[in-house]
């Protein structure tokens, strides 16, 4: 599958009428992340499930993809879902990760680890894996919009990956909210990508 450029998203930040808050809020709940993360899987799944030729449900395993979609005749697996929330942007991209080539307006973001990890599941198991982004509060991409969706398979994101290599990869510091009952289970290393890689989707 060919990947090309959706739009040109690169909005110029200094003139926005309406700018992010460019100030980090140190406090990333989890669980309120979890939850509003799983509004969508639930709608998405929704979703497929009207169709004609899928089904589809939670993933059976945690370490899996969020949704897994089966064939609705064989009941055979046919692709995995992964559904990312992005409510905050990355406001400092061009200063902190400036050989990235991003900026604030085109950047999204996935857990690095389990990126290497789809990589890994996608090779063995041989079958599709999607991630679909989500984007929020962000008034230069979503227009008059409350949300745009966007996605790729992991077959494009690796060959970005295998390019950019550690100029997209990020350590944010730990926060209020990364601890849930004495682990931590919030993300702090991301790995970074452009819309401008990724495809729309319409939505639902």
């Amino acid at each position: 599958m060919k990947y090309e450029q959706i739009s040109e998203n690169r909005f110029n930040c200094a003139t926005c009428p309406t700018p992010c808050d460019g100030v980090s809020k140190e406090v990333y709940l989890f669980q309120n992340d979890s939850a509003f993360s799983e509004h969508f899987e639930n709608e998405l799944i929704a979703h497929i499930n009207n169709s004609l030729d899928f089904k589809a449900q939670k993933a059976a395993v945690s370490e899996r993809p969020d949704i897994e979609v089966m064939d609705k005749l064989s009941g055979a697996f046919s692709f995995y879902i992964e559904v990312k929330v992005q409510r905050r942007t990355f406001m400092s991209v061009e200063k902190i990760l400036h050989e990235s080539n991003l900026i604030p307006s085109e950047t999204v973001a996935l857990n690095l680890s389990d990126l290497l990890r789809y990589f890994e599941l996608a090779e063995k198991s041989k079958l599709k894996i999607y991630v679909l982004w989500v984007v929020l509060n962000r008034p230069c991409i979503v227009g008059e919009s409350d949300k745009r969706f966007f996605y790729s398979d992991t077959e494009n994101l690796q060959k970005v990956y295998s390019k950019e290599k550690d100029k997209r990869r990020f350590r944010r510091k730990s926060g209020e909210g990364d601890i849930v009952d004495g682990e931590h289970k919030g993300v702090v290393v991301n790995y970074h990508f452009s819309l401008n890689e990724l495809k729309e989707w319409k939505g639902f």
